[in-house]
């Protein structure tokens, strides 16, 4: 399996735009993991609660500690700060600065990156670091 990586540069609403594209993974039945550092994550957890009823994404935070509990069987979006703790394999959003341990177990690996300078320089050196691994990069630019 070779792993799928695409990168989406010059998002300005980072977070809106991490919601939609969780909005439709989950719309079209694909399980994802997002990985990054707790605060981004407890920020994004936040944003996916305040959404109206309507447009809700299922989602859970995710510890090895819940390994084998059903809470990753029924949960097409699970938030975890190591995504080896991740029980599935199929999608990864990368929301942290760096790239993370365990990555290319996975099908698809999705970075959102925003408008802030610090964002695209660390950006910019996961790409090269994935094309010096051999990984074809996807981009698609937001704005």
């Amino acid at each position: 399996m070779t792993t799928e990586v695409s990168f989406y540069t010059g998002v300005a609403d980072r977070l809106g735009y991490l919601v939609r594209l969780l909005r439709k993974s989950q719309q079209a039945g694909v399980r994802t993991g997002v990985c990054g550092p707790a605060h981004l994550l407890g920020r994004l957890d936040g944003k996916l609660w305040d959404a109206e009823a309507s447009i809700f994404v299922p989602h859970a935070r995710w510890e090895a500690a819940h390994a084998g509990t059903p809470l990753g069987e029924h949960t097409p979006i699970l938030l975890s700060e190591r995504c080896v703790d991740l029980p599935h394999r199929e999608v990864l959003l990368n929301v942290g600065a760096d790239m993370p341990e365990g990555f290319d177990e996975f099908q698809r690996v999705l970075e959102v990156v925003s408008t802030d300078p610090e964002q695209v320089q660390a950006a910019r050196r996961r790409w090269r670091r994935y094309e010096e691994l051999g990984f074809k990069v996807i981009h698609h630019k937001v704005a």
